[in-house]
């Protein structure tokens, strides 16, 4: 490092920045995304599973809060005819070295593991497709290159789920970078009410003699980062 970064003076104009940017995001209605062409839209669910949102070291509040805009936007995708739904779930090796990490969570075949009963309840949950993921990444090791490429006719691709500046940010990315390097004409939103990221103030992180993680400023400068690389990032699909 060239010095010491002194950001509790250089980070003040940012994060008032930051923080406008994020209260002026624009809605989006739902009908005009898919604008009569149901079949090109999928909606990508990321991470809506038992050990993040209901039971486990890494569930939490801030994240099962999710249940409610995520089930909301699967009837309202389906209600508008969209058939191509992807949920991408942790399924976790006992072994993974993810876990160094991070707490062992959502093992293969584990309540954690599986999706909360909200989508699972859905009259349409037959037609959803679960891709298995063992680590951050839905795209490495999995399925999901071979699921887009049996649907070229997929052009809008809508990320909802969690955490926002890890799977999330992880899936965003890799489905707008793979159109980039490909010269694909391809759309990827993410509703900003949709997703989310778990919370570990500083106090606790001291206590515990762990990372901080402060969830307003990875949930909004994740969003950001994202948008910076042409991810649409909206308030709400409304």
């Amino acid at each position: 490092m060239s010095g010491k970064i002194n950001l509790l003076d250089h980070a003040r104009p940012f994060l008032a920045y930051l923080s406008d940017w994020y209260d002026n995001l624009s809605d989006v209605t739902f009908a005009d995304v898919v604008t009569g062409q149901p079949e090109q839209v999928a909606l990508f669910s990321v991470d809506m599973i038992n050990g993040f949102c209901k039971e486990g070291p890494l569930a939490g509040e801030r994240v099962g809060a999710l249940i409610e805009p995520v089930v909301t936007l699967f009837r309202q995708a389906h209600d508008l005819g969209v058939r191509a739904f992807l949920l991408a779930q942790d399924n976790h090796d006992p072994n993974t070295p993810e876990f160094a990490a991070y707490p062992a969570h959502c093992v293969a075949g584990t309540f954690e593991s599986q999706a909360v009963a909200e989508i699972q309840e859905l009259p349409f949950a037959d037609e959803m497709t679960t891709i298995t993921k063992n680590s951050l990444s839905a795209d490495i090791g999995t399925e999901l290159g071979d699921w887009i490429r049996e649907r070229p006719q997929l052009s809008t691709f809508i990320i909802i789920g969690d955490c926002t500046d890890l799977c999330v940010y992880s899936a965003a990315m890799h489905l707008r970078l793979y159109a980039n390097a490909h010269n694909l004409q391809r759309r990827v939103i993410v509703p900003a009410n949709a997703v989310d990221t778990f919370d570990t103030p500083v106090s606790t992180a001291r206590e515990l003699n762990i990372k901080a993680h402060p969830g307003d400023l990875h949930h909004v400068l994740f969003l950001h980062h994202m948008a910076m690389n042409g991810v649409e990032v909206v308030a709400h699909l409304t």
